[in-house]
């Protein structure tokens, strides 16, 4: 989904609502996570006196397993991501601090999915005071206190 942005990059004050949902096969392309519900996208693009920004609301829920205890469970995410959008920048170095609009055109969705993962935390927890399994007998220890100190 490319959006055109050419207004917006040189008409200060001008500014395009961001409203919509990743594709489903966008989100068929991530392998290793799997989506409970649509990835939903809210903000805006904006040029503030030449300076453009992309700000976008981005929720969504997952499949999780979680790493401790194995229990699976579906969990709501929220992230608020913030861009500075240029034409290009002068070194290679730079250009991960900022979206380049190559033809004065840019992928939200590829932005938002890209920040989506970036954000997923490293460990999944069904909870954060998760017990997890006795390394001994195997049991959940968020359910049964099987006695065992290990």
């Amino acid at each position: 989904m490319r959006l055109d942005i050419k207004r917006i990059l040189n008409v200060p004050g001008s500014k395009t609502d961001l409203d919509f949902c990743v594709s489903q096969e966008r989100l068929d392309e991530v392998k290793h996570v799997m989506f409970a519900s649509p990835v939903k996208v809210l903000g805006a693009i904006e040029n503030h006196a030449g300076l453009v920004t992309m700000d976008m609301d981005i929720t969504f829920s997952l499949h999780v397993t979680c790493d401790r205890c194995l229990k699976e469970t579906v969990q709501d995410f929220a992230y608020h991501e913030e861009h500075t959008v240029v034409r290009r920048v002068q070194s290679e170095e730079e250009e991960e601090n900022y979206i380049i609009a190559e033809a004065e055109s840019i992928d939200p969705e590829e932005i938002a999915l890209t920040d989506l993962l970036l954000e997923l935390p490293s460990k999944m927890l069904c909870r954060e005071d998760c017990k997890g399994l006795c390394p001994v007998c195997g049991c959940d220890r968020n359910e049964t206190d099987c006695g065992h100190d290990a």
